[in-house]
C-alpha cells in the first residue's frame, strides 16, 4: 500500500484500498479565468523566474479541472484564491464563494490583503460560512505583521478557521517571507490554526520548530518531496523522524492544477514517507483524509 498509486488512473483504487471513500485536499487553486490565465503565463516564463521549466500539467478549462478532481476521487477540496494588490481580495472572495456554491466538492474559502476593509471583509466571509482562508505573503509582497492584519488574524484565531499561509522562502524569497517573520504573528495569536503551505519549504526544520511551539500549526504536503521540488528544496535527513512527532498535523495539499507533474506524483511522495514502519497506513489515512476533514469541518 505504501508504494502509492502508479498513475492518476490508479489513484481512486489506491485510495479505496486504504479504506478511504476519497481524498480531501486543502491546497487547490481555482481562480477567475482572467487571473488564472495570468498565473499560467507566469509559469510559462518559469525558466526566467526559477531557472527551470514549469509546464502546468492540468491546463484545461475550469469544468474539466473539476471533473479531473472527481475522477481522482477528491471528495472535498479547498479552492484557494489570493490577491497580489489592494482591492482584489473582496472580489476574489466573492468569486470563490460563488464557485463553492456551484461545485459540491468545494468548501467555501476566502482571502485578504492588508487594507482598511480587511477585517470587515473577513468577518463577513466567516459569517458567509467560509471554512478556510489563504494568505500568500510571497505573491502579495506584504508584511503579515501589518497592523491592518492584526484584527484579521485575531478573528480567524477566534473562529478556529484554518488559514493556509505561504510564508516560506520557496520557490523565491520575498520581502516578508521567512518563518522568523510569521512566527511573530503566531506569538501574538498563538491559537491561530495555521497551515504552513509547502511545509514552509525550504525552511522545513523551522516549520517543525513552530509546530512544537504552537499546537494549532500544521503543514501541508504541497509539492513537498516530489522529484521536481527535491531539486530545489530537498527534504532534510530527519524528515520522517519529525513526521512521526507531528503525524496528526500533516494535511494533503497538491497545488492542483498548477503543478508540473501528475497528481499521483504527490501521493507517491507521501506514500514513500509512510513506508517508515512508525507511520504506515494510519499516517496515510490521517494525511489524506482525517486531518484535513477535521480542519475543514467536512
Amino acid at each position: 500500500m505504501t508504494l502509492g498509486p502508479a498513475s492518476d488512473a490508479d489513484v481512486a483504487r489506491w485510495t479505496a484500498a486504504l479504506g478511504l471513500d476519497g481524498l480531501i485536499d486543502i491546497h487547490v487553486h481555482f481562480l477567475p479565468k482572467s487571473v488564472m490565465d495570468k498565473v499560467w503565463a507566469y509559469f510559462d516564463q518559469a525558466q526566467a523566474h526559477y531557472g527551470t521549466e514549469w509546464p502546468v500539467h492540468y491546463r484545461t478549462a475550469e469544468q474539466e479541472r473539476v471533473q479531473t478532481l472527481r475522477e481522482l476521487g477528491v471528495k472535498q477540496f479547498a479552492p484557494l484564491v489570493y490577491p497580489h494588490k489592494p482591492g482584489m481580495a473582496e472580489w476574489l472572495t466573492s468569486w470563490v464563494l460563488e464557485f463553492a456554491e456551484q461545485v459540491p466538492e468545494a468548501v467555501p474559502t476566502g482571502t485578504f490583503y492588508p487594507e482598511p476593509a480587511a477585517v470587515s471583509s473577513v468577518d463577513a466571509t466567516l459569517r458567509a460560512g467560509a471554512r478556510c482562508f489563504k494568505a500568500h505573503v510571497q505573491v502579495g509582497a506584504y508584511d503579515p505583521r501589518d497592523d491592518l492584519l492584526k484584527p484579521v488574524w485575531g478573528s480567524l484565531a477566534d473562529a478556529g478557521v484554518p488559514v493556509v499561509v505561504h510564508c516560506g522562502h520557496g520557490p523565491l524569497r520575498g520581502d516578508f517571507t521567512g518563518l522568523n517573520v510569521f512566527a511573530e504573528v503566531l506569538e501574538r495569536h498563538p491559537n491561530l490554526t495555521a497551515v504552513l503551505a509547502h511545509a514552509a519549504m525550504p525552511e522545513f526544520t523551522s516549520a517543525f520548530e513552530l509546530m512544537a511551539r504552537f499546537p494549532r500549526v500544521h503543514i501541508d504536503t504541497t509539492m513537498v518531496g516530489v522529484p521536481f521540488a527535491q531539486k530545489m528544496s530537498p527534504l532534510p535527513a530527519d524528515w520522517t523522524d519529525r513526521l512521526v512527532e507531528f503525524a496528526d498535523r500533516v494535511v494533503l495539499g497538491t497545488d492542483f492544477p498548477n503543478i508540473p507533474y501528475s497528481y499521483a506524483t504527490q501521493l507517491q511522495a507521501i506514500a514513500g514517507w509512510a513506508a517508515d514502519d512508525r507511520l504506515g497506513e494510519p499516517f496515510l489515512r490521517a494525511v489524506l483524509h482525517d486531518t484535513p476533514a477535521k480542519l475543514l469541518s467536512v
